[in-house]
């Protein structure tokens, strides 16, 4: 997970995409920098726009689907084309059957119980949700316990301008949804957006880096 992490930690929340529109909003993404993108399965033939999208991305981008709650799911993800795995929730019966797929999963978790009996199933990441229920000071108190090396993303409410307390207290990434994208909005206003969170994530981690 980590080498799609690297670049940019950013997972785009699709929800409510249409295939029509899938191409175009993942291009505009990823010439934001943006390398995971997942289609949540709430939305209309999700994994259509998944197919679509993973057919003219190609490999260089991890490509999936969000609200993930049935493990049978998981095998249509997977001949979509999808290679992520990403859940509002820890069940443990969702998480092995993506990694006996081989593909990756990042559950949502939202107690310490939660986190560590998705980690034994085999998650590569965690995603802290919904943010707004917890804090950084959660995330913090988590880091003590949790591996070194695990990225835990916040997703819910995140936005350039608050991304900076989470980092401070060990997020490795963050989920973003509906301040990225939202049903109807045009693919431009969308990269305007994208742009904005990709300039937000790097100012953070080069500011990081000159106090490291």
């Amino acid at each position: 997970m980590k080498a799609w992490l690297d670049p940019l930690p950013l997972v785009a929340i699709l929800r409510g995409l249409t295939p029509d529109e899938s191409v175009e909003i993942g291009r505009v993404l990823v010439d934001a920098g943006f390398r995971m993108l997942e289609v949540p399965l709430n939305s209309p033939q999700p994994f259509e726009s998944i197919r679509r999208m993973s057919e003219a991305l190609g490999d260089e981008y991890l490509v999936g689907a969000g609200t993930v709650l049935d493990p049978a799911n998981v095998k249509k993800v997977a001949d979509a084309g999808g290679r992520l795995i990403v859940m509002p929730h820890a069940d443990v019966a969702v998480i092995r059957a993506a990694k006996e797929a081989g593909l990756y999963c990042v559950p949502g978790v939202a107690t310490p119980t939660e986190a560590f009996a998705a980690l034994a199933a085999g998650a590569d990441a965690l995603k802290l949700f919904p943010a707004e229920q917890a804090s950084p000071a959660v995330l913090k108190a988590w880091r003590a316990v949790l591996p070194k090396d695990l990225a835990v993303l916040p997703v819910g409410g995140i936005a350039p301008d608050n991304m900076g307390p989470w980092l401070a207290a060990g997020a490795g990434g963050f989920g973003i949804g509906s301040s990225l994208y939202a049903p109807g909005r045009p693919a431009s206003d969308v990269a305007t957006r994208a742009r904005a969170f990709a300039d937000a994530w790097r100012s953070h981690s080069v500011a990081k880096g000159s106090h490291a």
